[in-house]
């Protein structure tokens, strides 16, 4: 059977429709470092060096991320490509992410502000949990005077 045959063609492209994945490793895609000391900034990536790891830039004065090699288990890819060719130079990706205006789209997505929830609940102090955890027992409270009055 050859690939242009119609039953194979059909389901050639049935199948290419159906791929569930949509963010691939691509010049250009903006990328969260999830390890490392780096961890929680966003970088793009300039090269592939080979299919375990990548050559990405912050760049440092946006991001504070260096430009340094990380292996692909230590990236988490992003919905957002900023457009630059292979291996730009620094002055050229600083451009063409601020012009893509990739820090404040990532700041409206729900993955950045899960991610600041998750910070600002582990920087809390023992007193503030107590005061979360009492402010949650009166809503509560309250909620169910409610739903009691409508019954």
């Amino acid at each position: 059977c050859t690939l242009f045959c119609w039953p194979c063609a059909s389901r050639t492209v049935a199948m290419v429709r159906l791929s569930p994945f949509r963010r691939y490793v691509e010049i250009g895609r903006v990328c969260l470092v999830n390890y490392g000391p780096d961890k929680g900034k966003l970088c793009v990536i300039v090269d592939v060096v080979d299919g375990n790891r990548a050559y990405v830039d912050g760049p440092v004065c946006c991001t504070g991320v260096s430009r340094q090699i990380i292996n692909f288990k230590r990236l988490a890819l992003t919905d957002f490509t900023v457009s630059i060719s292979r291996g730009a130079r620094l002055s050229t990706l600083r451009k063409a992410f601020s012009e893509a205006k990739i820090e404040e789209k990532w700041a409206a997505t729900a993955w950045a502000k899960k991610l600041e929830a998750k910070k600002a609940r582990d920087n809390t102090s023992d007193f503030e949990r107590f005061q979360i955890m009492k402010a949650k027992k009166h809503r509560s409270a309250l909620v169910k005077a409610a739903a009691k009055k409508l019954k």
